[in-house]
C-alpha cells in the first residue's frame, strides 16, 4: 500500500491504479467500527481502535487519489463512496431504530462486516475480472463452434437436403477452405 501513495505521490498521477479495493476498505473498516462501538458491542474497543486506523488510512488514500486524478478518474469512485456513505447511514439508522438488544445489533451488524470483509478481499479481483470473462465467453464460442461445425446435412421445410458449410467466411473478406479436395486427407 505503501509503495503505491508513494509511487502515486511522485509520479502526481494516478495511472491505472483502481480505486475500487480501497473502496472496499473504507466500508468494511466502517462496519467494523460501528460493530465495536459500545452501544452495538460492548467491550470492543480494541475492533473500533484498528478498524478506525485502517479507516483513517484508507480515508488518506482517497484523498490522494482524488488529488492526482483527472475529473473522469473521480467520477465513479465519488459515486462509490457516496452510495456508501448512505449505505452505512442507513445501517446505523436501523441499528439503533429497529433493534434493541446487543445481541440483535452484533448479529446484524457481525453479519454485515463478513460480508463486506469477503468483498474486501475479493476486490483485487475487479481488475481480472473483465479479461476472466472474455476469455471464458471467447473459450465458449470455440467450444460451440467445434461442437456444430461438423453437424450432419440438416433436411429443409421442403425435404430438400442442405450439406453442411464447408467455407469459413473471416472478416477481411476472404475465406478458408474445409478439407474436401484435399490430397492426402
Amino acid at each position: 500500500m505503501v509503495p503505491t501513495f508513494y509511487r502515486i505521490w511522485r509520479k502526481g498521477s494516478v495511472e491505472d491504479f483502481s480505486p475500487i479495493p480501497y473502496l472496499a476498505t473504507v466500508l468494511n473498516c466502517a462496519v467494523w467500527v460501528l460493530y465495536g462501538l459500545p452501544f452495538v458491542h460492548p467491550h470492543s474497543i480494541l475492533v473500533t481502535t484498528i478498524n478506525g486506523i485502517g479507516l483513517a488510512i484508507e480515508f488518506f488514500y482517497l484523498l490522494l487519489y482524488f488529488t492526482y486524478s483527472t475529473k473522469q478518474q473521480k467520477v465513479k469512485p465519488l459515486l462509490i463512496l457516496s452510495v456508501e456513505l448512505i449505505f452505512m447511514a442507513t445501517v446505523v439508522t436501523v441499528t439503533l431504530a429497529a433493534l434493541h438488544t446487543y445481541e440483535s445489533r452484533s448479529l446484524m451488524v457481525g453479519i454485515l462486516g463478513i460480508i463486506f470483509g469477503t468483498c474486501m478481499y475479493a476486490s483485487p479481483l475487479s481488475v481480472m475480472i473483465p479479461n476472466g470473462l472474455g476469455a471464458a465467453l471467447g473459450a465458449t464460442q470455440l467450444i460451440l463452434y467445434g461442437c456444430y461445425y461438423s453437424s450432419p446435412p440438416k433436411k429443409t421445410r421442403t425435404g430438400v437436403t442442405v450439406p453442411p458449410k464447408q467455407e469459413i467466411q473471416l472478416p477481411y473478406g476472404g475465406s478458408v477452405q474445409g478439407n474436401e479436395g484435399k490430397a492426402g486427407v
